[in-house]
This record gives C-alpha cells, sequence and structure tokens, in this order.
C-alpha cells in the first residue's frame, strides 16, 4: 500500500509554501481545483512522503506534472531534470515578467514546458488576478526570494 502523507505533514508543506503553488506561484485562494501535496521525486519513482520530497503545487500543475522527473530540454534537446523547490530557487530558475513565467535555466525550461506555465488559459488566469492585485501575491513574492 502506498505510504499516506498525513494532514500535520499537509499543513506543514502548505505553511512552508505560504499557501502557494510552488512551481506557478499562484495562491491556493485563487485556483479553482485549489492546492495539493505533490512528490517531487513520485513514489512510482520511489521517492518518500518525507517533507523534503513534498511541495505544495495547484492541481494544475500537479497533474500536468505527473511521475515525471524531467523533460527534454536545450539545443541540441537533453534529458533535463525538473526545477526542485527545496534544492533550487525559483527566481535562479524563472523570472516572472508581468504574468509570464519566463524560464531562465535549463531546468527552469524542462519545467516551463511540461507545465504549460504560458498557456493562453493560464496566462489569462495570471493577468485577470494581477489585474486584482491577486498575482503575484506577498506570499508568492516571499516563496520567488526563498
Amino acid at each position: 500500500m502506498a505510504e499516506q502523507v498525513s494532514q500535520q505533514v499537509r499543513l506543514m508543506v502548505a505553511s512552508r509554501a505560504y499557501h502557494v503553488c510552488e512551481y506557478c506561484l499562484i495562491h491556493e485562494d485563487d485556483t479553482f481545483w485549489g492546492c495539493q501535496v505533490d512528490h517531487i521525486i513520485s513514489r512510482k519513482h520511489s521517492g518518500t512522503s518525507d517533507p523534503n520530497n513534498l511541495a505544495w503545487a495547484c492541481a494544475v500543475c500537479n497533474n500536468r506534472k505527473g511521475t515525471d522527473l524531467g523533460s527534454l530540454a536545450g539545443n541540441p534537446p537533453l534529458l533535463v531534470q525538473f526545477f526542485n523547490p527545496r534544492i533550487d530557487r525559483w527566481a535562479d530558475c524563472f523570472q516572472l515578467t508581468g504574468a509570464r513565467i519566463e524560464p531562465l535555466t535549463e531546468r527552469g525550461s524542462a519545467t516551463a514546458k511540461l507545465l504549460q506555465f504560458n498557456e493562453d488559459t493560464r496566462l489569462r488566469e495570471r493577468i485577470t488576478l494581477g489585474l486584482i492585485g491577486r498575482y503575484p501575491t506577498i506570499e508568492a513574492l516571499a516563496r520567488m526570494k526563498e
């Protein structure tokens, strides 16, 4: 049976992330499906439910990431590991330009490509939230600096 994430650990992961998706920086209050615990290295690949392998992710990012560990990026394309919020600093891998999340590294490129950060629907969502002062939130800005 798969190792379950306790409610206490879930709350700790959410709090550590300021209740903001650690990938796209949307606040859990501003996304219809909310956020959930993501196994950075999935259980399928022997990842554990230890807090050092867990991230807070919106349902869209978590579902698009699935059990993948990386994607092709660069020229020529090579297999690149995804952004890991436990070891990578968001601002080193991505840059926020208005509502666009621009990759700065190959890890950032692989992650942005697979999670489709700037797909029309996601971009419109962040633009709309920006117009009402909800993107990026103060919590998201704090997340970027960590």
